[in-house]
């Protein structure tokens, strides 16, 4: 299985490469489109970057996972929340079960007493 998967890594990494190389030429990334450009705030957040076009690709990748991993983070939020509230129930009802089981045992034989915890 492991040499499944390192076949498949180097596969994408080719893949990857081919993609780099084939798309080098440079592009022009603006911050914004060329009709708001005559805006009054315009010339505080007009930007012109070029880069190369795989870099644009793989950006749009990266960014896309990022997104989604934040969407389900925060999707999930109120799950984990349940999840701990029920962890710290249970660990409160376990330490009142402790207790109560020593408030029972206490007049008993100490022997009687490691006897029925172990049951």
């Amino acid at each position: 299985m492991r040499y499944i998967r390192y076949a498949i890594l180097i596969a994408l990494a080719l893949f990857t490469i081919t993609i780099a190389l084939a798309n080098r030429q440079m592009v022009e990334l603006n911050t914004l489109p060329s009709g708001l450009q005559t805006l009054p705030f315009a010339d505080w957040v007009t930007y012109t970057f070029s880069v190369p076009l795989f870099f644009v690709f793989f950006g749009g990748i990266a960014m896309g996972l990022v997104l989604g991993q934040l969407i389900e983070y925060i999707r999930e939020y109120k799950i984990r929340k349940d999840s701990k509230n029920k962890s710290k129930q249970l660990r409160k009802m376990e330490r009142e079960l402790k207790k109560t089981q020593t408030e029972r045992d206490k007049d008993k034989d100490e022997v009687l007493a490691i006897l029925d915890q172990a049951s």
